[in-house]
Parts: structure tokens; sequence; C-alpha cells
């Protein structure tokens, strides 16, 4: 009779385990997938000038509550996987040409000249000067989908390719682009300011570029002729401290550290 008893108490156990283990998937998802972070409109820091006012007004998307799309939204990690899939079926293929300028060192730098596809609303010539992301180069998915958009609104787009980046070009000099090396990218600007005499510049910068694009332009006051503005996206600010948070685990900043450094080794080996 015990043993009767005791095998019908069997099955409330194993269900009690399926439902910790249920509610133990389900906090992950949540935990992971941020569904319990607020939205709320971005912070603006800026100062008070008829530039920032103008943007402002041009620009209402940056006072207004991000809504993320349901369930997967709010996760960083999963919108970088995702576009990282989606980008390389879906991205658009706009063709440029390739230009090549020899370095006083002998390096041979790279950039795609893209040529507008329709008149820009002001009805004057305005080119993008674009400086990619760390390692990147004018192939990736961000950078097509963003020269195809700037295309369809009347600017031409010149695009660095950082030195060593492309796996088609190789090196014609004991060196590779830098955490702040601006040589390649004054170079290309220099291109466009004499190849185009009438264009005015927008210069861009993504990630590492923002910094590069930054530097530039506070190197010599001469730089910023025909610049009509600067744009910096995630920009990192300080390499030291940069370097001291991605060794941190939280928020699994060691693995994009990782797959960072992964990616620079390869791109050093294959110029060994």
């Amino acid at each position: 009779m015990s043993a009767i008893l005791e095998t019908s108490e069997l099955p409330a156990v194993f269900d009690g385990v399926k439902l910790a283990a249920v509610a133990a998937v389900l906090y992950v998802i949540v935990r992971c997938l941020n569904l319990k972070s607020p939205t709320a409109p971005p912070e603006l820091i800026y100062q008070d000038s008829a530039l920032a006012r103008f943007l402002l007004k041009s620009c209402p998307l940056l006072t207004k509550e991000y809504i993320p799309p349901l369930i997967w939204g709010k996760s960083g990690h999963i919108q970088t996987a995702l576009y990282g899939k989606m980008g390389r079926v879906r991205s658009p293929h706009p063709h440029g040409l390739r230009k090549y300028l020899t370095m006083p060192d002998g390096a041979t730098a790279t950039f795609d000249l893209f040529e507008p596809r329709s008149e820009h609303c002001t009805g004057e010539d305005v080119t993008m000067v674009i400086c990619p992301g760390i390692a990147n180069h004018s192939e990736k998915q961000y950078i097509r989908t963003f020269v195809d958009y700037a295309q369809k609104n009347g600017y031409r787009c010149a695009v660095l390719n950082h030195l060593g980046a492309l796996p088609n070009i190789e090196l014609t000099s004991p060196r590779m682009f830098t955490y702040g090396c601006t040589w390649e990218f004054g170079a290309m600007v220099n291109y466009i300011k004499k190849t185009y005499p009438q264009t005015q510049l927008v210069v861009v910068g993504f990630s590492l570029g923002g910094n590069i694009v930054c530097k530039y332009l506070g190197e010599n006051q001469a730089n910023q002729e025909r610049v009509l503005c600067c744009v910096s996206l995630c920009q990192g600010y300080s390499a030291l401290r940069a370097q001291e948070t991605f060794m941190q685990w939280d928020h699994c900043r060691r693995f994009y550290n990782f797959l960072m450094a992964d990616n620079m080794k390869k791109i050093i080996l294959s110029h060994r």
C-alpha cells in the first residue's frame, strides 16, 4: 500500500519540476529580450543654436518615444543578429566606381564613388564623404543601405575602404588602418574637392569612422572648408576606457570583444 502511495505522488513531483523549468526559461527569455524595460524618448544633449533648432524641427523623431517591434525589438543583441542576417538578403547593391590613390609612403588607398540618382532638394551639388566602422568598407550591408538612401535623395557619396579591410585589395606598404590615422580619409576628401570644385561636403563617420572624421576636421582648420556639417554615429570617445569596458561580461560585452578581435586577427593574417 505504501509503495502504491509513493508511486502516485511521482507525477505531481514531475509536474512541479516541469513548471519550475518552464518558469526558469520564461525568466531567461524576459531578461534576454528586455521585455520589462520601459520605452522613453531619447535624451538629447545639445547647445541651443540655429542649427540645433533646425534639426529638431526637421527631425521630429528625435523627440518622440521609440516604439520597438514586438517581442524582439527591445533586445539590441537580437536586433544586431537579425539585421546581420536580413541585410545579407535584402540590402541594396548600389553601383559605384572604385578609385585608387597612392599615398606618400606607397600605400594604396581606395574608395568607392556613387553618383546621385536624383536632384538634391536644394538644387545644389552635395557630396557625403563617409568613413565606415572598424575593419569595414563600402561593401558592408549598412553602408550599402545608407548609400542607396542617400543617392535617392540627391547626394553623391564617397565611401572610404579602410586600408587592408577589402579582401581582394593587397597592401602595398607595411601598414593597415589604425584607430587615429586620417591620411586615407584626407586623401579621399582632397580628391572630391579637386574633382568637384562646386560641391559642398557632408562628413559622416560610423563608430571608428566617427573618431577619424572628427579628428580630421580638428587637425587643420583648412580641412573644414566647404563642409556643411559633420555627423558622427555611434562614436567611441575613449579607446582606453572602451578597452576596459569590453573586458566585462555584463551585457555580453566580452563576447563582442572576442568577435571584433577575431575579425581583426583574420584581416592581419590575410596580409602576412
